[in-house]
């Protein structure tokens, strides 16, 4: 979110980046939970001295003393006791008058991942907060132990493994992932390397100080152990891929680790879920002398989106890594949230995978990229094929990424010799918004009001995808501020 701008107080609403806060008392209680709450999502602003009204827009309240306040609110920031890290600089801060009001402004900044977790009263389990669209949450250990192992420079894909012999890994994936070596880099210095040299060059193995012997890390057994072993360290480790191509069959396709009929690792896996993937795109005919070039701009997009998904996953998180084919596009799954930030993934120019040491080991098979603009590149390419945009959409509780591929056309109509993008209406509407509309109503009949994330798990959306389609729904009225904003249906519609 952008600094505030006094000359867009009307047009502010409080969501997930944006808090409003009376605070005629003094500093109140919440606005450390808020703190810690922006600083471990997105950032946003704090407006104290103004309440939210019943039709979400914003007025002023007024602060009794605001250089009182400021000064307090300095010193509890910079006290360690309160705060674990103050982000702010002085021009964070400001002082305005506004109808006749005073408020006070705070710019909250993202924390880098070397920061988090942020937390209040010294205290990290129960200190630490998130937000969602209703408001400030206690993260659990999990979320903060997730921020606690994207703290280190060091990946946790390059701890080596004490309980694990190179015997734990599978030499027929070992012997793939060294045939594509050669063939991508034929006459490589590392060619003729015995497995255990090998593996040393890649980071696959270690040798420990202690014992002397050469073990697997966690890249080395991810990228080439077998799933009943993998498991072993990883007990939520998951690798699923689907294809629902037709929507009467509940998938046409399917890929598991836990299957038993084949090795379960990250190397068979991506090339099994590419080879599906790729196939249906398109190969124009073009030749480089008399060798056909199969290649294209669209199969390197979905390689870096494959690589993408498994270099950036959490695998001591929930739920696996799930990639989705279906008739119109690809959804890639993986559990973990965006390193960077999602404005700066999206931006491009910082790498920072979760895995550095299987992104190496991909990098090294000419897969993936390392200089943090693999996914600007993605949504170039799919520009260029006129198909929608690409989404990208970041969970909390438990962590996890989602990346929608789509291979529609954008369709556009000219206004007023304008092009304007076809918005969704009840008469355009896809027959799967169709279904999720008809389940809103019907609930709603049901219920008569109902919060967005309770409407989320019946229709089995995400929260944000879920909100979008009950902004579009005309028969739908909210009621009620941000924190406690309920959905009904209009009296006309019942």
């Amino acid at each position: 979110m952008e600094k505030f701008d006094l000359n867009k107080f009307d047009e502010y609403r409080e969501n997930n980046r944006l808090e409003v806060k009376k605070a005629q008392g003094g500093l109140p209680n919440s606005l450390w939970e808020t703190y810690s709450s922006m600083a471990n999502c997105y950032g946003g602003v704090i407006i104290l001295g103004a309440v939210e009204n019943e039709d979400g827009s914003i007025r002023t309240t007024g602060l009794k003393d605001a250089a009182k306040m400021q000064k307090e609110f300095w010193d509890c920031v910079n006290n360690s006791k309160k705060v674990s890290l103050n982000l702010l600089s002085d021009d964070d801060i400001e002082i305005y008058d506004q109808n006749d009001d005073v408020i006070m402004v705070i710019n909250m900044p993202r924390a880098s991942r070397e920061q988090k977790p942020v937390y209040i009263n010294n205290d990290l389990w129960n200190g630490t907060f998130r937000r969602n669209w209703e408001g400030d949450y206690h993260c659990t250990k999990s979320e903060i132990k997730a921020m606690l192992r994207d703290e280190p420079e060091d990946t946790m894909d390059m701890e080596v493994l004490e309980d694990f012999e190179l015997a734990d890994l599978n030499p027929d994936t070992i012997r793939g992932y060294r045939n594509y070596h050669a063939a991508v880099r034929p006459g490589h210095v590392w060619e003729k390397l015995s497995n255990e040299e090998y593996l040393q060059r890649i980071g696959a193995a270690a040798v420990l100080k202690h014992d002397k012997k050469l073990h697997p890390t966690v890249a080395g057994l991810l990228m080439f152990g077998e799933e009943f072993k993998i498991v072993r360290h990883f007990p939520e480790y998951f690798l699923d891929y689907r294809e629902t191509l037709d929507p009467q069959i509940r998938w046409t396709d399917r890929i598991q680790s836990s299957s038993g009929d084949w090795s379960g690792n990250l190397f068979d896996f991506f090339f099994a879920v590419y080879n599906r993937i790729a196939k249906d795109i398109e190969k124009p005919f073009a030749l480089d002398g008399v060798t056909r070039i199969d290649d294209t701009s669209v199969h390197k997009a979905l390689r870096e989106a494959i690589a993408n998904c498994i270099a950036n996953a959490d695998f001591y998180l929930p739920r696996g890594i799930v990639i989705i084919k279906e008739q119109d596009g690809i959804i890639l799954q993986n559990p973990g949230s965006i390193r960077t930030g999602k404005e700066q993934m999206l931006r491009g120019g910082i790498s920072d995978p979760r895995n550095k040491a299987i992104m190496k080991m991909l990098n090294m098979i000419s897969i993936g990229e390392r200089a943090g603009s693999g996914v600007p590149d993605i949504y170039s390419v799919w520009a260029e094929k006129n198909w929608e945009q690409p989404k990208v959409e970041e969970q909390f509780g438990p962590d996890r990424t989602i990346f929608e591929l789509s291979f529609r056309k954008k369709q556009t109509i000219k206004t007023n010799d304008k092009k304007q993008t076809i918005k969704t209406n009840d008469k355009k509407q896809t027959i799967k918004v169709q279904e999720h509309v008809k389940a809103i109503i019907d609930y709603l009949k049901q219920t008569e009001e109902a919060k967005g994330s309770e409407i989320a798990k019946v229709i089995g959306l995400s929260s944000e995808r879920t909100r979008v389609i009950l902004a579009q729904m005309e028969a739908i009225e909210a009621v009620g501020g941000n924190k406690n904003r309920k959905y009904r249906l209009k009296k006309e519609a019942k």
